[in-house]
Protein backbone atom coordinates (compact mmCIF):
# COMPACT_ATOMS: atom_id res chain seq x y z
CA UNK A 1 0.00 0.00 0.00
CA UNK A 2 3.21 2.39 0.67
CA UNK A 3 4.45 1.60 -2.43
CA UNK A 4 1.12 2.18 -4.37
CA UNK A 5 0.41 5.12 -2.67
CA UNK A 6 3.95 6.97 -3.29
CA UNK A 7 4.01 6.17 -6.90
CA UNK A 8 0.86 7.94 -7.13
CA UNK A 9 2.10 11.56 -5.08
CA UNK A 10 5.42 10.99 -7.19
CA UNK A 11 4.83 9.60 -11.03
CA UNK A 12 7.83 11.12 -12.34
CA UNK A 13 10.39 9.00 -9.67
CA UNK A 14 7.96 5.82 -11.12
CA UNK A 15 8.47 6.40 -14.64
CA UNK A 16 4.76 6.72 -15.02
CA UNK A 17 4.11 9.32 -17.63
CA UNK A 18 2.54 12.57 -16.11
CA UNK A 19 -0.88 12.81 -15.18
CA UNK A 20 -3.02 15.05 -18.20
CA UNK A 21 -3.52 17.73 -15.88
CA UNK A 22 0.36 18.18 -15.71
CA UNK A 23 1.08 18.25 -19.27
CA UNK A 24 -2.13 20.69 -19.86
CA UNK A 25 -0.31 23.24 -17.52
CA UNK A 26 3.00 22.64 -19.50
CA UNK A 27 1.34 23.21 -22.85
CA UNK A 28 -0.55 26.41 -21.47
CA UNK A 29 3.32 27.53 -19.65
CA UNK A 30 4.75 26.95 -23.25
CA UNK A 31 1.95 28.56 -25.37
CA UNK A 32 1.50 32.32 -22.99
CA UNK A 33 4.71 33.54 -23.99
CA UNK A 34 4.61 32.42 -27.92
CA UNK A 35 1.00 33.85 -28.04
CA UNK A 36 2.25 37.54 -26.31
CA UNK A 37 5.38 37.12 -28.70
CA UNK A 38 3.18 37.12 -31.70
CA UNK A 39 0.52 39.76 -30.65
CA UNK A 40 3.32 41.97 -29.64
CA UNK A 41 4.45 42.03 -32.85
CA UNK A 42 1.16 42.57 -34.45
CA UNK A 43 1.12 45.59 -32.14
CA UNK A 44 4.36 46.85 -32.86
CA UNK A 45 2.87 46.50 -37.04
CA UNK A 46 -0.16 48.84 -35.55
CA UNK A 47 2.30 51.31 -34.80
CA UNK A 48 2.91 52.01 -38.56
CA UNK A 49 1.11 54.22 -40.78
CA UNK A 50 -1.25 54.75 -42.29
CA UNK A 51 -2.02 54.49 -38.58
CA UNK A 52 -0.73 57.62 -36.02
CA UNK A 53 -0.32 55.45 -33.25
CA UNK A 54 3.03 55.52 -32.94
CA UNK A 55 3.28 54.92 -28.75
CA UNK A 56 2.11 51.61 -29.67
CA UNK A 57 5.45 50.27 -30.55
CA UNK A 58 7.33 51.28 -27.04
CA UNK A 59 4.67 48.75 -25.07
CA UNK A 60 5.30 46.43 -28.38
CA UNK A 61 8.92 45.87 -27.32
CA UNK A 62 8.01 46.41 -23.52
CA UNK A 63 5.82 43.17 -23.94
CA UNK A 64 8.61 41.20 -26.43
CA UNK A 65 11.26 42.05 -23.57
CA UNK A 66 8.87 40.70 -21.20
CA UNK A 67 8.72 37.37 -22.66
CA UNK A 68 12.28 36.97 -23.90
CA UNK A 69 13.85 37.75 -20.34
CA UNK A 70 15.61 35.33 -18.50
CA UNK A 71 14.91 32.28 -21.76
CA UNK A 72 17.72 30.03 -23.17
CA UNK A 73 18.54 31.46 -26.75
CA UNK A 74 16.52 28.80 -28.29
CA UNK A 75 13.48 29.36 -26.67
CA UNK A 76 14.37 33.35 -27.90
CA UNK A 77 14.81 32.17 -31.43
CA UNK A 78 11.19 30.46 -31.63
CA UNK A 79 9.37 33.79 -29.81
CA UNK A 80 11.71 36.04 -31.88
CA UNK A 81 10.19 34.37 -35.17
CA UNK A 82 6.64 34.74 -33.40
CA UNK A 83 7.30 38.30 -32.69
CA UNK A 84 8.68 38.56 -36.78
CA UNK A 85 5.49 36.88 -37.90
CA UNK A 86 3.33 39.45 -35.89
CA UNK A 87 5.11 42.65 -37.07
CA UNK A 88 5.74 41.24 -41.31
CA UNK A 89 2.83 39.32 -42.08
CA UNK A 90 0.57 42.29 -41.78
CA UNK A 91 3.02 44.59 -42.57
CA UNK A 92 3.92 43.15 -46.36
CA UNK A 93 0.95 42.19 -47.30
CA UNK A 94 0.77 44.32 -50.19
CA UNK A 95 3.36 42.62 -51.73
CA UNK A 96 1.16 40.04 -52.75
CA UNK A 97 -1.51 42.56 -54.58
CA UNK A 98 -0.81 41.69 -57.92
CA UNK A 99 1.54 38.24 -57.94
CA UNK A 100 -0.65 36.47 -54.87
CA UNK A 101 0.13 34.79 -51.44
CA UNK A 102 3.05 32.84 -52.41
CA UNK A 103 6.12 35.74 -52.94
CA UNK A 104 3.94 37.79 -49.91
CA UNK A 105 4.31 34.52 -47.71
CA UNK A 106 7.70 33.88 -48.47
CA UNK A 107 8.96 37.15 -48.26
CA UNK A 108 7.69 37.51 -44.35
CA UNK A 109 8.85 33.83 -43.18
CA UNK A 110 12.19 34.68 -45.02
CA UNK A 111 12.48 38.23 -43.40
CA UNK A 112 11.28 36.46 -39.90
CA UNK A 113 14.53 34.40 -39.73
CA UNK A 114 16.38 37.69 -38.71
CA UNK A 115 14.21 38.39 -36.31
CA UNK A 116 14.23 35.20 -34.73
CA UNK A 117 17.76 35.75 -34.28
CA UNK A 118 17.48 39.32 -32.77
CA UNK A 119 15.30 37.31 -30.24
CA UNK A 120 18.04 34.66 -29.69
CA UNK A 121 20.17 37.71 -28.96
CA UNK A 122 18.07 39.61 -26.71
CA UNK A 123 16.96 36.42 -24.36
CA UNK A 124 21.36 36.06 -24.16
CA UNK A 125 22.12 39.19 -22.73
CA UNK A 126 18.57 39.71 -20.93
CA UNK A 127 20.45 38.35 -18.14
CA UNK A 128 23.16 41.03 -18.28
CA UNK A 129 23.47 44.09 -15.75
CA UNK A 130 21.80 47.10 -17.77
CA UNK A 131 20.29 44.26 -19.95
CA UNK A 132 18.00 46.91 -21.84
CA UNK A 133 20.55 48.48 -23.60
CA UNK A 134 22.25 45.26 -25.21
CA UNK A 135 19.14 44.22 -25.82
CA UNK A 136 18.31 47.33 -28.24
CA UNK A 137 21.54 47.76 -29.78
CA UNK A 138 20.72 43.67 -30.47
CA UNK A 139 17.81 44.86 -32.26
CA UNK A 140 19.63 47.22 -34.48
CA UNK A 141 22.46 45.28 -35.13
CA UNK A 142 19.37 42.74 -36.93
CA UNK A 143 17.91 45.64 -38.82
CA UNK A 144 21.76 46.21 -40.17
CA UNK A 145 21.81 42.75 -41.25
CA UNK A 146 18.04 42.58 -42.95
CA UNK A 147 19.28 46.33 -44.88
CA UNK A 148 22.16 44.30 -46.53
CA UNK A 149 21.57 40.76 -46.97
CA UNK A 150 20.19 39.00 -48.75
CA UNK A 151 19.97 40.25 -52.70
CA UNK A 152 21.10 43.91 -51.31
CA UNK A 153 18.54 43.57 -48.42
CA UNK A 154 15.53 44.59 -47.44
CA UNK A 155 15.01 47.53 -44.92
CA UNK A 156 11.29 47.69 -44.89
CA UNK A 157 9.78 47.93 -41.65
CA UNK A 158 12.66 48.92 -39.35
CA UNK A 159 11.07 50.86 -36.38
CA UNK A 160 12.69 54.05 -37.09
CA UNK A 161 10.10 54.09 -40.01
CA UNK A 162 7.01 54.13 -37.76
CA UNK A 163 7.88 56.84 -35.90
CA UNK A 164 7.19 59.86 -38.65
CA UNK A 165 4.37 61.21 -36.11
CA UNK A 166 6.24 60.57 -32.89
CA UNK A 167 8.12 62.52 -30.36
CA UNK A 168 11.31 60.54 -31.03
CA UNK A 169 11.56 61.81 -34.49
CA UNK A 170 14.10 64.67 -33.73
CA UNK A 171 16.31 61.80 -33.11
CA UNK A 172 16.76 60.81 -36.84
CA UNK A 173 18.72 64.07 -37.07
CA UNK A 174 21.30 62.85 -34.41
CA UNK A 175 22.19 59.60 -35.54
CA UNK A 176 19.52 58.51 -38.18
CA UNK A 177 17.25 55.79 -38.17
CA UNK A 178 19.62 53.46 -36.48
CA UNK A 179 19.56 56.08 -33.24
CA UNK A 180 15.94 56.66 -33.84
CA UNK A 181 15.43 53.06 -33.90
CA UNK A 182 17.52 52.51 -31.04
CA UNK A 183 15.69 55.12 -28.85
CA UNK A 184 12.58 53.43 -29.67
CA UNK A 185 13.36 49.86 -28.65
CA UNK A 186 15.32 50.72 -25.52
CA UNK A 187 12.07 52.86 -24.35
CA UNK A 188 10.25 49.15 -24.70
CA UNK A 189 12.60 47.10 -22.71
CA UNK A 190 12.92 50.19 -20.04
CA UNK A 191 9.14 50.15 -19.56
CA UNK A 192 8.92 46.81 -19.29
CA UNK A 193 11.80 46.89 -16.62
CA UNK A 194 9.89 49.47 -14.76
CA UNK A 195 6.92 47.59 -14.92
CA UNK A 196 8.46 44.64 -13.24
CA UNK A 197 9.68 47.27 -10.95
CA UNK A 198 6.22 48.41 -9.51
CA UNK A 199 5.20 44.37 -9.41
CA UNK A 200 7.92 43.72 -7.38
CA UNK A 201 7.96 46.41 -4.61
CA UNK A 202 4.14 46.06 -4.76
CA UNK A 203 5.06 42.09 -3.92
CA UNK A 204 7.71 42.62 -1.14
CA UNK A 205 7.96 46.35 -0.14
CA UNK A 206 11.30 46.68 -1.74
CA UNK A 207 13.90 47.15 -4.85
CA UNK A 208 17.18 46.70 -5.71
CA UNK A 209 18.35 50.27 -6.96
CA UNK A 210 20.57 49.00 -9.45
CA UNK A 211 17.39 47.43 -10.65
CA UNK A 212 15.44 50.65 -10.50
CA UNK A 213 18.23 52.85 -11.77
CA UNK A 214 18.51 50.78 -15.09
CA UNK A 215 14.35 50.35 -15.55
CA UNK A 216 13.81 54.46 -14.96
CA UNK A 217 17.19 55.34 -17.32
CA UNK A 218 15.69 53.08 -19.95
CA UNK A 219 12.46 54.95 -20.04
CA UNK A 220 13.85 58.55 -19.36
CA UNK A 221 17.24 58.75 -21.35
CA UNK A 222 15.32 58.14 -24.63
CA UNK A 223 12.42 60.59 -24.24
CA UNK A 224 15.19 63.20 -22.74
CA UNK A 225 17.21 62.69 -25.77
CA UNK A 226 14.77 63.30 -28.26
CA UNK A 227 13.26 66.55 -26.85
CA UNK A 228 17.41 67.64 -26.65
CA UNK A 229 17.38 66.98 -30.28
CA UNK A 230 14.26 69.09 -31.21
CA UNK A 231 16.96 71.60 -31.56
CA UNK A 232 18.47 70.08 -34.65
CA UNK A 233 15.50 70.28 -36.30
CA UNK A 234 14.36 73.76 -38.21
CA UNK A 235 12.52 74.29 -41.54
CA UNK A 236 14.33 77.72 -41.83
CA UNK A 237 15.72 78.73 -45.72
CA UNK A 238 19.55 78.96 -45.69
CA UNK A 239 19.78 78.94 -49.60
CA UNK A 240 17.15 81.18 -50.39
CA UNK A 241 13.53 79.66 -51.76
CA UNK A 242 12.19 77.52 -54.49
CA UNK A 243 9.13 77.04 -55.99
CA UNK A 244 8.54 73.57 -57.02
CA UNK A 245 5.62 71.60 -58.65
CA UNK A 246 4.82 68.05 -58.27
CA UNK A 247 3.22 66.34 -61.39
CA UNK A 248 0.85 63.62 -60.44
CA UNK A 249 -0.62 61.95 -63.94
CA UNK A 250 -2.33 59.56 -62.70
CA UNK A 251 -2.30 55.67 -64.82
CA UNK A 252 -5.02 54.35 -66.54
CA UNK A 253 -6.20 51.76 -64.57
CA UNK A 254 -4.17 50.39 -61.45
CA UNK A 255 -2.38 47.00 -61.44
CA UNK A 256 0.80 45.93 -63.21
CA UNK A 257 -1.33 45.67 -66.54
CA UNK A 258 -0.68 49.69 -66.53
CA UNK A 259 2.82 48.58 -67.75
CA UNK A 260 1.03 47.72 -71.27
CA UNK A 261 -0.39 51.02 -71.56
CA UNK A 262 2.36 53.16 -71.13
CA UNK A 263 2.30 55.48 -74.16
CA UNK A 264 -1.19 56.12 -71.95
CA UNK A 265 0.70 57.04 -68.37
CA UNK A 266 3.10 59.25 -70.40
CA UNK A 267 0.26 61.38 -72.17
CA UNK A 268 -1.30 61.35 -68.43
CA UNK A 269 1.41 63.43 -66.92
CA UNK A 270 2.17 65.73 -70.44
CA UNK A 271 -1.71 66.29 -69.91
CA UNK A 272 -1.22 67.13 -66.26
CA UNK A 273 2.19 69.30 -66.90
CA UNK A 274 0.20 71.24 -69.46
CA UNK A 275 -2.80 71.92 -68.02
CA UNK A 276 -0.85 73.67 -64.71
CA UNK A 277 0.88 75.86 -67.25
CA UNK A 278 -2.26 76.96 -68.36
CA UNK A 279 -3.34 78.07 -64.74
CA UNK A 280 0.52 79.76 -64.59
CA UNK A 281 -0.27 81.84 -67.71
CA UNK A 282 -3.43 82.85 -65.82
CA UNK A 283 -1.96 83.51 -63.05
CA UNK A 284 -3.89 81.29 -60.82
CA UNK A 285 -0.79 79.56 -59.36
CA UNK A 286 2.56 80.09 -59.03
CA UNK A 287 5.13 80.00 -62.12
CA UNK A 288 7.47 76.76 -60.88
CA UNK A 289 11.43 77.31 -60.93
CA UNK A 290 11.23 73.32 -62.18
CA UNK A 291 8.85 69.92 -62.52
CA UNK A 292 9.20 66.94 -60.77
CA UNK A 293 7.49 63.69 -62.64
CA UNK A 294 7.21 60.54 -61.00
CA UNK A 295 9.22 57.45 -61.52
CA UNK A 296 7.73 55.30 -64.82
CA UNK A 297 6.20 58.60 -65.95
CA UNK A 298 7.97 57.61 -69.42
CA UNK A 299 8.13 54.07 -69.64
CA UNK A 300 8.59 54.10 -73.54
CA UNK A 301 12.39 55.28 -74.38
CA UNK A 302 12.19 59.63 -75.26
CA UNK A 303 16.01 58.19 -76.71
CA UNK A 304 14.94 56.09 -79.02
CA UNK A 305 11.19 56.84 -79.41
CA UNK A 306 10.72 60.03 -81.37
CA UNK A 307 7.33 59.88 -80.07
CA UNK A 308 7.80 59.84 -76.48
CA UNK A 309 10.84 62.75 -76.90
CA UNK A 310 8.31 64.91 -78.54
CA UNK A 311 5.75 64.56 -76.09
CA UNK A 312 7.90 65.39 -72.97
CA UNK A 313 9.47 67.97 -74.51
CA UNK A 314 6.37 69.60 -75.98
CA UNK A 315 5.59 69.72 -72.10
CA UNK A 316 8.68 71.24 -70.81
CA UNK A 317 8.31 73.81 -73.25
CA UNK A 318 4.71 74.86 -72.44
CA UNK A 319 5.54 74.75 -68.45
CA UNK A 320 8.74 76.62 -69.26
CA UNK A 321 10.63 75.13 -66.80
CA UNK A 322 13.02 71.90 -66.56
CA UNK A 323 11.54 68.52 -65.66
CA UNK A 324 12.86 65.54 -64.13
CA UNK A 325 11.22 62.64 -65.57
CA UNK A 326 10.81 59.36 -65.00
CA UNK A 327 12.24 56.76 -67.53
CA UNK A 328 12.75 53.16 -68.83
CA UNK A 329 16.01 53.62 -70.94
CA UNK A 330 18.05 51.11 -72.64
CA UNK A 331 21.62 52.19 -72.79
CA UNK A 332 24.84 50.49 -73.44
CA UNK A 333 23.56 46.81 -73.33
CA UNK A 334 21.36 47.64 -70.35
CA UNK A 335 17.82 48.27 -68.91
CA UNK A 336 17.69 51.36 -66.64
CA UNK A 337 15.29 52.95 -63.86
CA UNK A 338 16.52 56.30 -64.98
CA UNK A 339 15.82 59.73 -64.20
CA UNK A 340 16.14 62.31 -66.85
CA UNK A 341 16.65 65.92 -66.69
CA UNK A 342 14.49 67.80 -69.21
CA UNK A 343 15.65 71.46 -70.42
CA UNK A 344 12.64 73.51 -72.28
CA UNK A 345 15.06 74.52 -74.73
CA UNK A 346 17.86 71.90 -74.87
CA UNK A 347 16.01 68.76 -74.36
CA UNK A 348 17.71 65.97 -72.21
CA UNK A 349 21.02 66.96 -70.43
CA UNK A 350 21.56 64.88 -67.40
CA UNK A 351 20.60 61.36 -65.98
CA UNK A 352 20.46 59.34 -63.08
CA UNK A 353 20.53 55.99 -62.89
CA UNK A 354 18.27 54.25 -59.92
CA UNK A 355 21.03 52.27 -57.64
CA UNK A 356 19.36 50.18 -55.36
CA UNK A 357 17.10 48.12 -57.59
CA UNK A 358 13.85 45.65 -56.78
CA UNK A 359 15.09 42.23 -56.57
CA UNK A 360 11.91 40.08 -57.48
CA UNK A 361 10.54 43.61 -58.70
CA UNK A 362 13.34 44.88 -60.89
CA UNK A 363 15.46 41.96 -61.42
CA UNK A 364 14.91 38.71 -60.33
CA UNK A 365 17.53 36.65 -58.40
CA UNK A 366 18.51 32.66 -58.74
CA UNK A 367 16.25 33.32 -62.32
CA UNK A 368 16.41 29.49 -63.18
CA UNK A 369 15.46 28.42 -59.71
CA UNK A 370 12.36 30.52 -59.03
CA UNK A 371 11.29 29.51 -63.31
CA UNK A 372 11.54 25.76 -62.22
CA UNK A 373 9.04 26.43 -59.51
CA UNK A 374 6.11 28.86 -61.10
CA UNK A 375 7.49 29.92 -64.39
CA UNK A 376 4.58 32.86 -64.22
CA UNK A 377 6.69 34.98 -61.82
CA UNK A 378 9.44 34.66 -64.02
CA UNK A 379 7.35 35.99 -67.05
CA UNK A 380 6.77 38.76 -64.28
CA UNK A 381 10.07 40.44 -64.36
CA UNK A 382 11.05 39.71 -68.02
CA UNK A 383 13.87 41.67 -67.91
CA UNK A 384 16.37 42.21 -65.93
CA UNK A 385 17.08 46.60 -64.66
CA UNK A 386 20.73 47.31 -64.63
CA UNK A 387 22.17 48.99 -61.31
CA UNK A 388 23.33 53.01 -61.57
CA UNK A 389 26.60 53.58 -59.82
CA UNK A 390 26.43 56.66 -58.67
CA UNK A 391 25.01 59.39 -56.57
CA UNK A 392 22.97 62.44 -58.72
CA UNK A 393 22.06 65.90 -57.69
CA UNK A 394 20.04 67.49 -60.98
CA UNK A 395 20.69 71.70 -61.16
CA UNK A 396 17.34 72.79 -61.72
CA UNK A 397 17.48 76.44 -62.69
CA UNK A 398 19.99 77.20 -59.80
CA UNK A 399 18.94 74.42 -56.96
CA UNK A 400 20.27 71.69 -56.13
CA UNK A 401 18.00 68.40 -56.25
CA UNK A 402 18.78 64.82 -54.76
CA UNK A 403 17.17 61.79 -56.56
CA UNK A 404 16.28 58.65 -54.38
CA UNK A 405 14.20 57.00 -56.68
CA UNK A 406 11.12 54.96 -54.69
CA UNK A 407 12.47 51.87 -53.38
CA UNK A 408 16.08 53.70 -52.30
CA UNK A 409 14.18 55.65 -49.93
CA UNK A 410 14.38 52.74 -47.52
CA UNK A 411 18.35 52.71 -47.96
CA UNK A 412 20.34 55.35 -45.17
CA UNK A 413 23.56 55.38 -47.54
CA UNK A 414 21.58 55.88 -50.69
CA UNK A 415 20.00 58.71 -49.26
CA UNK A 416 22.48 60.24 -47.46
CA UNK A 417 25.28 60.13 -50.54
CA UNK A 418 22.60 62.93 -52.31
CA UNK A 419 22.95 65.31 -49.43
CA UNK A 420 26.38 64.64 -49.01
CA UNK A 421 27.17 65.46 -52.79
CA UNK A 422 25.24 69.11 -52.33
CA UNK A 423 21.23 68.55 -52.61
CA UNK A 424 19.70 71.47 -51.20
CA UNK A 425 16.43 69.30 -51.46
CA UNK A 426 15.26 65.88 -52.29
CA UNK A 427 13.28 64.19 -54.40
CA UNK A 428 11.41 60.79 -54.10
CA UNK A 429 9.97 60.13 -57.28
CA UNK A 430 7.85 56.64 -56.69
CA UNK A 431 5.06 54.61 -58.85
CA UNK A 432 2.95 52.62 -56.74
CA UNK A 433 0.12 52.12 -59.16
CA UNK A 434 1.11 48.01 -58.69
CA UNK A 435 0.20 48.55 -55.50
CA UNK A 436 -3.17 49.85 -55.80
CA UNK A 437 -4.56 51.44 -51.99
CA UNK A 438 -2.58 48.89 -49.86
CA UNK A 439 -0.82 50.84 -46.52
CA UNK A 440 2.52 50.61 -48.97
CA UNK A 441 1.79 54.07 -50.15
CA UNK A 442 1.91 55.37 -46.69
CA UNK A 443 4.32 53.33 -45.21
CA UNK A 444 6.59 54.94 -48.00
CA UNK A 445 5.58 58.53 -47.78
CA UNK A 446 6.62 58.18 -43.77
CA UNK A 447 9.84 56.64 -44.81
CA UNK A 448 10.25 60.19 -46.56
CA UNK A 449 9.62 62.19 -44.11
CA UNK A 450 12.38 60.51 -41.48
CA UNK A 451 14.71 61.42 -44.34
CA UNK A 452 13.40 64.90 -44.60
CA UNK A 453 14.40 65.40 -40.60
CA UNK A 454 17.49 62.99 -40.71
CA UNK A 455 18.84 65.59 -42.96
CA UNK A 456 17.07 68.81 -43.17
CA UNK A 457 16.37 68.96 -46.13
CA UNK A 458 12.82 69.49 -48.13
CA UNK A 459 11.60 66.25 -49.25
CA UNK A 460 8.78 65.80 -52.29
CA UNK A 461 7.66 63.11 -53.42
CA UNK A 462 6.08 62.57 -57.10
CA UNK A 463 3.70 59.60 -57.45
CA UNK A 464 2.34 58.30 -60.70
CA UNK A 465 -1.06 57.49 -59.03
CA UNK A 466 -0.44 59.08 -55.54
CA UNK A 467 -0.10 59.77 -52.39
CA UNK A 468 2.35 62.50 -54.01
CA UNK A 469 3.54 64.99 -51.23
CA UNK A 470 6.02 68.17 -50.24
CA UNK A 471 7.64 67.51 -46.60
CA UNK A 472 9.36 70.06 -44.73
CA UNK A 473 12.41 70.06 -43.49
CA UNK A 474 10.99 69.12 -40.28
CA UNK A 475 8.69 66.30 -41.52
CA UNK A 476 5.53 68.06 -41.64
CA UNK A 477 3.95 67.24 -44.98
CA UNK A 478 2.08 70.57 -46.44
CA UNK A 479 0.33 69.31 -49.44
CA UNK A 480 -0.59 66.01 -50.36
CA UNK A 481 -2.13 64.75 -53.41
CA UNK A 482 -5.63 61.61 -53.50
CA UNK A 483 -4.57 58.24 -54.71
CA UNK A 484 -5.82 57.87 -58.43
CA UNK A 485 -6.37 61.03 -59.20
CA UNK A 486 -4.45 63.73 -61.65
CA UNK A 487 -3.15 66.62 -59.75
CA UNK A 488 -0.64 68.45 -59.14
CA UNK A 489 1.03 70.54 -56.21
CA UNK A 490 3.00 73.52 -56.36
CA UNK A 491 4.48 74.84 -53.23
CA UNK A 492 7.77 77.27 -52.23
CA UNK A 493 9.99 75.30 -50.32
CA UNK A 494 13.11 76.15 -48.15
CA UNK A 495 16.66 75.26 -49.50
CA UNK A 496 19.25 74.45 -47.15
CA UNK A 497 22.84 72.93 -47.69
CA UNK A 498 23.96 72.67 -43.15
CA UNK A 499 24.66 69.14 -42.58
CA UNK A 500 22.70 67.42 -39.16
CA UNK A 501 24.91 65.34 -37.21
CA UNK A 502 23.31 62.49 -38.71
CA UNK A 503 24.50 63.32 -42.21
CA UNK A 504 28.00 64.12 -41.40
CA UNK A 505 28.46 60.84 -38.81
CA UNK A 506 26.98 58.92 -41.72
CA UNK A 507 26.79 55.13 -40.90
CA UNK A 508 28.93 55.92 -37.68
CA UNK A 509 26.40 55.49 -35.01
CA UNK A 510 25.01 52.07 -36.45
CA UNK A 511 28.42 50.44 -36.58
CA UNK A 512 29.17 51.71 -32.80
CA UNK A 513 25.57 50.00 -31.69
CA UNK A 514 26.52 47.00 -33.50
CA UNK A 515 29.53 46.78 -31.83
CA UNK A 516 27.66 47.14 -28.54
CA UNK A 517 25.49 44.40 -29.72
CA UNK A 518 28.65 42.32 -30.16
CA UNK A 519 30.23 43.11 -26.68
CA UNK A 520 26.31 42.15 -24.89
CA UNK A 521 26.70 38.93 -27.23
CA UNK A 522 30.32 38.00 -26.21
CA UNK A 523 30.11 39.05 -22.17
CA UNK A 524 26.84 36.81 -22.42
CA UNK A 525 28.59 33.84 -24.05
CA UNK A 526 31.56 34.45 -21.63
CA UNK A 527 29.29 34.53 -18.29
CA UNK A 528 27.55 31.66 -19.03
CA UNK A 529 29.97 29.21 -19.73
CA UNK A 530 31.65 31.00 -16.59
CA UNK A 531 28.08 30.29 -14.53
CA UNK A 532 28.42 26.58 -15.83
CA UNK A 533 31.50 25.90 -14.89
CA UNK A 534 31.13 27.03 -11.31
CA UNK A 535 27.91 25.38 -11.31
CA UNK A 536 26.10 28.14 -10.55
CA UNK A 537 23.11 29.86 -12.68
CA UNK A 538 23.24 33.04 -15.41
CA UNK A 539 26.73 34.19 -13.65
CA UNK A 540 26.18 37.84 -14.87
CA UNK A 541 23.66 39.37 -12.21
CA UNK A 542 19.94 40.63 -13.31
CA UNK A 543 19.62 44.49 -12.56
Amino acid sequence: MTATATSVREPDQSGLPPAPASRAARLARGLVPAVVAALAGVLLYVSFPPRTLWWLAVPAFAAFGGVLRGRTWKAGLGLGYLFGLGLLLPLLVWTGVEVGPGPWLALAFVEAVFVALVGAGVAAVSRLPGWPVWAAAVWIAGEAARARVPFGGFPWGKVAFGQADGVFLPLAALGGTPVLGFAVVLCGFGLYGAVRLAVERRRTGAVRRATAAVALLGVAVPVAGALAARGLVSDAAEDGTATVAVIQGNVPRAGLGFNAQRRAVLDHHARETRRLAAEVEAGEVARPDFVLWPENSSDIDPFTNTDAYDVIDAAAKAIGAPISVGGVVQEGGGLYNQQILWDPEKGPVDTYDKRQIQPFGEYLPLRSLIGAINSEWTSMVRQDFSRGTEAKVFDLNGTGVGLATCYEAAFDGVVRDTVREGAQMISVPSNNATFDRSEMTYQQLAMSRVRAVEHSRTVTVPVTSGVSAVIMPDGEVTQRTGMFVADSLVQEVPLRSSETPATRLGALPEVLLVLVAVGGLGWAVVAGVYGRRAGGAGGAGSA
